[in-house]
């Protein structure tokens, strides 16, 4: 299998989708909250983290690792040839 490299902004927005699922979760099973309201947000915070997911996971997995190493979100350049 081959290795995939993953951003650290990447990274911050996949962690930011799985938080909003999971809150959306924790919403629809507390008791916090009136039931009517606690469901609307409950599975508005779920929607959207599975919605903003399906591009997030495509571009990772998707992602032709063959082009140049990337650091952050700048690909590195060749190094210029010493002059003679």
């Amino acid at each position: 299998m081959r290795e995939r490299r993953i951003t650290v902004p990447e990274l911050g927005m996949i962690a930011g989708t799985r938080a909003l699922l999971g809150a959306g979760v924790g919403l629809l099973v507390a008791d916090r909250l009136a039931p009517e309201t606690r469901r609307a947000v409950g599975w508005t915070l779920i929607a959207i983290g599975a919605i903003s997911t399906i591009p997030l996971a495509a571009e990772v997995l998707l992602r032709d690792d063959q082009s140049p190493v990337r650091t952050g979100d700048v690909a590195r350049r060749p190094e210029p040839s010493p002059a003679l």
